[in-house]
């Protein structure tokens, strides 16, 4: 599906090179182009909102690395900050000052009084559950079904065939036993919450949930929904852990809890984080209240370790990248987010495609489907989308020169280097990619997945 217009032959050829070495060719599965075909782009640098790639093109970047670039690529005082950081030394295994003052910074924006950092939002993830589960003395873990939380084993499930059956591993790698304790539920589905504590409830130790999902396309919570899970969770004794691995502090300075449980008084026992605060460096963390934080070795029983934990590299980078994340950052994330939907609701409604733009925050995302109640709720719902309708709009948009996320159940991310420049890019190339999705559409109705 290459534009034959296009030099993408360096790409190819590093592509060739790289599945000799590397499983299919990347180091994670989205990057591989398999959900809309053709040939992934080797980057080769990056500036800006732009990205260039081996043989030279350039695109506009509507990825950001899956987020954490918020203020675009080669930032100059966070590459500042991090080549003085780099100078002293990239390791030391010992506590080091930008980690102390990353932990206050992200103190001082999310509602956690104590964080514990790690190299991964899997890591992350895998950290919290085992302090749910030791604080509680419990052993049930609760998700939904389109929620990730990294490739942690006990949370790779799908749901089985009853509203409380208890999970089947969705991998190959996965024994039963890893998700045999582990409960999925759909997304924004208050009765079946409800159901599965009134009949598992004294022996759940946390419910997770991505605070905004974007991991199936971006799907807001309805309203109250997450301050209903922290008041369920509270009922029964268990622990909310909200997963702000891609929306803290993309979503909105304070992450998407700053969007609704700010307002409402309401905050999680425990939040996992990521991304934009290791500022493109791998780095994650986890936190919450003190009493619960209190439980980790060294002050309590409950063991996490890591030799790259709190990296002054990675930390460095969070730590400017968080201090340069201004009110008016989010301002222009907001504006800029608002003239691309818009622009793309109209190239789309204007080629007769069906589809629905959904946001959470600066997040948002295309969906090839109307929904079954005019909105995309849950997994069942953006399991809708119309797959091949997306390859191909996604495709033009790249012989546009934009780059979209390579697969149809991802967020668009945009950065404050997203200027005029960028912004008309992403605007010229949306009809003739709407066009091309429109080129694809059949009047078969697509099933929804169980």
């Amino acid at each position: 599906m290459d534009d034959l217009d296009t030099d993408t032959s360096a790409s190819r050829d590093l592509y060739d090179r790289a599945r000799a070495v590397i499983p299919g060719g990347v180091s994670s599965p989205v990057r591989a182009f398999n959900a809309v075909g053709g040939t992934p782009r080797f980057i080769r640098s990056a500036a800006g909102a732009w990205l260039t790639d081996a043989d030279g093109n350039e695109y506009v970047d509507l990825i950001c690395s899956w987020g954490p670039m918020l203020l675009g690529h080669a930032h100059p005082e966070v590459q500042a900050a991090v080549a003085e950081a780099v100078a002293r030394g990239t390791s030391y295994g010992a506590p080091t000052i930008p980690e102390v003052e990353l932990a206050e910074e992200i103190v001082s924006r999310a509602p956690v009084d104590r964080v514990r950092f790690v190299s991964s939002g899997t890591e992350a993830s895998m950290s919290a559950i085992r302090l749910a589960r030791g604080v509680t003395g419990r052993d049930v873990v609760v998700k939904f079904a389109g929620c990730y939380h990294g490739h942690v084993d006990a949370l790779l499930a799908s749901a089985g065939s009853g509203l409380a059956t208890f999970a089947v591993p969705g991998t190959p790698g996965v024994p039963a036993s890893a998700t045999e304790l582990t409960l999925v539920l759909p997304y924004n589905d208050r009765a079946a919450v409800e159901a599965v504590f009134a009949e598992h409830g004294d022996r759940i130790a946390c419910l997770v949930t991505e605070a905004a999902p974007g991991n199936m396309g971006v799907v807001p919570p309805e309203p109250g929904f997450n301050q209903f899970l922290a008041e369920t969770c509270t009922r029964h004794g268990a622990l909310f852990v909200s997963d702000e691995v891609m929306t803290g502090f993309r979503a909105g300075k304070h992450g998407h809890w700053g969007l609704d449980g700010r307002a409402e008084g309401w905050a999680p026992d425990l939040t996992i984080f990521g991304k934009v605060m290791g500022g493109g460096f791998p780095a994650a963390a986890f936190g919450g209240r003190a009493d619960i934080m209190s439980q980790l070795a060294p002050e309590g029983p409950v063991y996490q370790a890591g030799t790259l934990s709190g990296n002054p590299i990675a930390t460095t980078a969070g730590l400017a990248t968080l201090r340069l994340a201004t009110d008016e950052v989010y301002e222009h994330l907001t504006s800029t987010g608002d003239t691309i939907k818009a622009a793309a609701t109209e190239a789309l409604s204007a080629a007769g495609v069906p589809h629905l733009v959904q946001s959470a925050g600066t997040m948002f995302s295309v969906f090839f489907t109307e929904g079954r109640d005019g909105a995309v709720r849950d997994f069942a719902d953006a399991s809708l989308t119309d797959a091949t309708a997306y390859a191909a709009f996604f495709h033009a948009m790249l012989d546009g020169g934009v780059y979209l996320p390579p697969s149809a159940y991802e967020a668009w991310f945009l950065s404050s280097a997203h200027d005029d420049r960028a912004v008309q890019t992403i605007l010229d190339a949306l009809p003739a990619a709407a066009a091309a999705a429109a080129a694809t559409q059949t009047d078969t109705p697509k099933e929804p997945q169980a």
